[in-house]
């Protein structure tokens, strides 16, 4: 590592962010009490929902504890799908809230194609709303679309004009992060067909992270789609809520670098998103009550302090070269078996990264090609594809190894 660069981005403490650089942070300190401190409207669909919210997608059987404690700390608004742990997920939340229905907003998604037919659609929000232990969700979602194809399927259209006329959801959307994410949205939103949308979108997307920076990296991929289409969804009034927002959530990284009582690095991250006018609230999993209490440190802020700023920077330094920015997507087409490999390197960052193995497995599981082809493969197709300089050639094996489930394996 260049001790100059490094020397930089510790002494950096503003650069090049313009108008999102001010005072007026909120952080929490070790005497207060961490709770939700702004509620954000969610577009078109007029919901106050917290603007740091509870993401489940980690969620676990005997994990109530945990949804309770959000909610005790302000959160209204959780987020789960049928595929998150097989169904825990959801049956956690289910359990959690009983009896307070009321008082809080339930997503849930379920996976498509552009060939799933209305009743297999109206069959999984069947079950998810038994394990919700609920008769309806707030908003339903198209989960992790890639094409356009599946965005426009009329059989989704059909069961989405039923189920809301059978008072089974409220409001629909779709979510996603992957690399066709921008021609799916720019559809969405041309047709009207969505009132929320869920995106990856953190500070290490967003060009203007790195106008005061450029010069100290070599190679840089950002999104400059990405913001666009986010001031597109605001225009229409589509509520747009943000995940993906820690860059590969590396927490561990930063703790030497955190002034105690001062911001963490989750917190600064989650001021940069917040900070974006044209983003309504985030969701984030939430795996410990300590985490839920950090997070909502940075709730309600909606400028990046220059501690922040130095924070962000660091860890882009830190991490700027193993990360992949999935719905970049500039490697695509690099490999001639089509291996996705934005995908693939996304499954990776969960076991990796997250550390949950597991959650990784199952991630892998469902993409439609895997990186089988890339244990054979010399790796010289893809050597020099990442334009941010990702060693995609010396990653793709080891997670197609680590992360295929033999036949006959019991999951874990």
């Amino acid at each position: 590592m260049d001790s100059k660069r490094r020397e930089f981005l510790k002494q950096t403490a503003v650069a090049g962010s313009g108008a999102l650089l001010a005072g007026g942070v909120t952080t929490a300190t070790a005497d207060e009490k961490a709770e939700v401190r702004a509620y954000r409207r969610l577009g078109r669909t007029d919901l106050k929902i917290s603007d740091i919210s509870m993401g489940t997608s980690r969620l676990r059987t005997g994990e109530e504890h945990l949804v309770h404690h959000a909610l005790d700390r302000g959160i209204n608004y959780f987020d789960t799908a049928e595929s998150y742990t097989r169904g825990q997920s959801e049956t956690v939340i289910g359990n959690a809230l009983k009896g307070k229905r009321e008082d809080v907003f339930i997503v849930s998604k379920t996976l498509t194609s552009s060939g799933t037919s209305a009743a297999t659609m109206m069959n999984d929000l069947d079950g998810s709303l038994r394990r919700l232990q609920t008769d309806y969700v707030d908003v339903y979602m198209n989960h992790a679309v890639n094409n356009v194809s599946v965005v426009g399927n009329p059989e989704w259209l059909a069961f989405v004009e039923q189920a809301k006329q059978q008072g089974k959801i409220r409001f629909t959307g779709i979510s996603g992060h992957a690399g066709r994410l921008i021609d799916c949205l720019d559809y969405a939103l041309d047709e009207d067909l969505i009132d929320v949308m869920l995106v990856g979108y953190n500070f290490g997307q967003d060009p203007a992270f790195y106008e005061g920076l450029t010069r100290g990296f070599d190679r840089i991929a950002t999104q400059p789609d990405l913001p666009r289409v986010l001031a597109k969804a605001k225009k229409q009034d589509v509520g747009v809520v943000a995940m993906k927002t820690l860059m590969g959530a590396r927490l561990n990284d930063m703790r030497p670098y955190e002034n105690q009582g001062a911001e963490t690095f989750a917190q600064a991250a989650f001021s940069w998103t917040l900070a974006n006018p044209d983003v309504d609230a985030l969701i984030i999993s939430m795996t410990s009550q300590g985490q839920i209490d950090e997070y909502l440190g940075a709730s309600g802020n909606r400028f990046v302090s220059a501690e922040a700023r130095r924070l962000l920077d660091q860890y882009a330094y830190l991490n700027g070269a193993n990360y992949c920015r999935h719905a970049c997507n500039l490697c695509e087409g690099a490999c001639p078996a089509g291996v996705p490999i934005a995908d693939v390197l996304r499954t990776r960052m969960y076991a990796t990264d997250y550390q949950d193995v597991t959650f990784a497995r199952d991630e892998y599981a469902l993409l439609d090609v895997n990186a089988a082809a890339c244990v054979g493969c010399s790796g010289e197709p893809c050597a020099n594809a990442c334009p941010n300089g990702i060693e995609i050639n010396e990653l793709c094996a080891p997670t197609h190894r680590m992360l295929v489930r033999r036949p006959g394996e019991q999951l874990a």
